[in-house]
């Protein structure tokens, strides 16, 4: 990757005459080395969830092992094929009461990570979506007041009267400002949540304000997360079901037609299930048909399976290791999406979108050394292609705070921001990888080849554009340090078969890895190892074809993602990405080096207050956010003709 110089265009923003910023930088991240970690010590280790050392033993070899086969691509898009797919296919589901954490403090703070983040998906797949709620949007309220130490959101932790003891949100409208300011330098697209736990005075504002301030980067507005859980967790009467949602949803429809501050009321989105209402239980109520002009897209939401009980003490104990296998085969995707395969062709009968609208490997928090190893990578990528495969046209997947192991990437803690960077997760891998075998052309189509006699350990993908085959993902889920279970997939296209083609391979040495997994040779470290910019030397394998045929090896574990023509590698990673670079200094001087004038308008001075993580189903144990990573935004160069900025992003040495 290359840095490049960012310009956001004030004038067209705020009526200025001249103005915009440029990000400078001269330091260069090092990944952090992982460690294996004993038993013992991840017995006793104590720390955050997002840092546990957990790691466990691989599923045993099969046998026999996968073997070589052939893959037959033909000529035209065959049938079956999905439908036509945009490259922002894989986004984020960001838990409302982190988003001080993941985006940043406020307006004038940005978190520079997360721009990088969303940057190296957006040079890949052209823009990526993002939405900011979950549980905690439920009971979240606007307030005109002011935030002690500038944050834009707090808890009121004095009331926690629910299940997952998740407390309620208050926020300002900064919050939106903040938002727009990041899509103001990104091509980020934002849905957001309507209140839904108070019927009789539904809390709008957020639907206001949201629209005003954000405008076309707001795609939607989600009524409802989760109902099919509220009996469960207190949140309607016991015999709530499908027709009380529908019914609900249409009070929702008239108290936004009956705002005049509210200038689209047509954007919702539902019914969000968690998965104890079938879909059809809802579509059976004359839901999707009745409230179809008000509605953008149709979604769910799905975790495959929960930790509950190490968490909340709720249901059945789970034991990760025991469970480990069933993340590492092609059956735990399809057996995910298989559910929801007559709910996206319902969606193309009404010309509605099906979105996943949170999803990640297990609710409540995910899994210590599944969650977060490299297996999980193999899987989220899988999962996501088989929802494209499926009709999906999106999928988010969930980021909570420290308290989780699941998250695509983690602001370290408070207390170490000043020397710690992000840590990024297995999933964040697999957006990469899906990102780039969609591309950004708007037009790829998802095959699901059942490679190798239907082999659940070596799925295989083909994606066709313009109905020519122009990229294929190979999987292989074994973990083999012999090398045996590698195997090589012989491709060929009939007369179409190129002379050569690209591979790039997200490799670890198991699927038990924690950190450290590559990209094309590239990398963001393990703990506390990343500025949110891959390191590392491109590598990019050239395969000769020969006799019409093209031999690529997949190494046990790995994905390759091979490239059949050079505008299809073109098109998925289309040179470098435009990034953020954060400067290196001694700890002694931890500033923001900005203009006087500018620094008069930040609030760059302030530290992070207490604010701390949470997942869908959880509560949050410690802060997060990275004062040291944070780009004072465009906002304070309101007013100013032209302007400059200089990051300084503070490391002990």
């Amino acid at each position: 990757m290359r840095l490049q110089p960012v310009h956001s265009f004030i004038p067209l923003l705020f009526g200025v005459a001249s103005a915009s910023v440029t990000v400078w930088g001269t330091g260069a991240q090092k990944a952090l080395t992982a460690a294996t970690t004993s038993g013992a010590a991840a017995a006793n280790y104590t720390g955050a969830a997002a840092y546990n050392p957990t790691i466990l033993n691989p599923p045993p070899i099969p046998s026999p092992g996968p073997g070589n086969f052939d893959i037959q691509l033909e000529t035209a898009a065959p049938a079956g094929v999905s439908i036509p797919l945009a490259g922002s296919f894989f986004g984020f589901s960001v838990e409302f009461s982190v988003a001080n954490q993941v985006l940043g403090k406020n307006s004038s703070l940005l978190q520079v990570p997360f721009l990088n983040l969303m940057a190296n998906l957006i040079q890949r797949g052209g823009e990526v979506h993002v939405r900011v709620g979950g549980n905690t949007q439920d009971t979240a309220s606007l307030v005109d007041y002011t935030i002690p130490n500038g944050a834009d959101l707090t808890k009121d932790y004095s009331n926690t009267q629910n299940p997952t003891a998740t407390p309620p949100l208050v926020y300002n409208r900064d919050i939106l400002t903040m938002m727009n300011n990041i899509a103001s330098l990104i091509n980020i697209k934002w849905y957001l949540g309507i209140p839904f736990n108070e019927t009789a005075n539904f809390r709008l504002q957020i639907a206001e304000v949201g629209q005003q301030i954000l405008g076309n980067k707001l795609i939607g507005l989600q009524v409802g997360n989760e109902p099919d859980l509220y009996s469960r967790h207190g949140h309607r009467d016991a015999d709530y079901g499908p027709a009380g949602y529908t019914a609900d949803f249409g009070l929702m429809v008239q108290a936004l037609a009956a705002d005049s501050a509210v200038t689209n009321p047509n954007m919702l989105i539902g019914p969000n299930l968690a998965g104890q209402w079938a879909p059809e239980e809802v579509w059976d109520t004359g839901f999707a048909t009745t409230y179809s002009s008000s509605i953008s897209a149709l979604a769910v939401e799905h975790y495959p399976t929960d930790n509950c009980a190490a968490t909340f003490g709720i249901g059945a104990a789970v034991d990760p290791q025991t469970v480990f296998p069933d993340f590492l085969n092609h059956t735990s995707g399809r057996d995910i999406v298989r559910p929801y395969v007559n709910s996206t062709a319902y969606a193309q009968t009404l010309q509605k979108p099906f979105i996943m609208f949170e999803t990640n490997t297990a609710s409540c928090g995910g899994f210590a050394g599944i969650s977060d190893a490299f297996g999980a990578a193999l899987w989220g990528a899988d999962y996501g292609l088989q929802m494209a495969y499926s009709n999906f046209s999106g999928a988010l997947f969930h980021v909570g705070g420290q308290s989780v192991f699941y998250n695509p990437f983690t602001p370290p803690p408070t207390n170490q921001s000043s020397f710690h960077q992000w840590t990024i997760g297995p999933i964040y891998y697999s957006a990469l990888v899906v990102a780039e075998t969609i591309g950004k052309s708007g037009k790829a189509q998802i095959l699901d080849l059942d490679a190798n006699g239907g082999n659940e350990f070596t799925p295989a993908y083909a994606v066709y554009e313009n109905g020519q085959p122009v990229r294929i993902a190979l999987f292989n889920y074994i973990t083999d340090p012999s090398g045996a279970s590698s195997y090589t997939a012989t491709i060929s296209i009939g007369s179409a078969t190129p002379g050569q083609v690209k591979v790039k391979y997200l490799s670890a040495e198991s699927v038990s890895q924690k950190g450290n997994y590559t990209w094309a040779g590239q990398t963001f470290g393990g703990n506390f190892g990343s500025d949110g910019r891959l390191t590392g030397d491109l590598d990019i394998k050239t395969v000769a074809c020969s006799g019409g045929t093209c031999q690529v090896q997949v190494p046990a574990p790995s994905i390759a993602l091979v490239f059949l023509t050079d505008d299809a590698l073109t098109d998925s990673d289309g040179g470098p990405t435009q990034t953020f670079a954060t400067t290196l200094h001694t700890k002694a001087h931890n500033t923001v080096q900005v203009d006087a004038s500018v620094l008069a308008t930040s609030n760059g001075h302030k530290a992070f207050a207490n604010i701390g993580g949470s997942t869908s189903q959880g509560q949050s144990r410690s802060g997060a956010f990275s004062m040291a990573q944070t780009l004072p935004s465009i906002t304070a160069l309101i007013g100013i003709a032209a302007g400059s900025l200089l990051i300084s992003r503070t490391m002990a040495r």
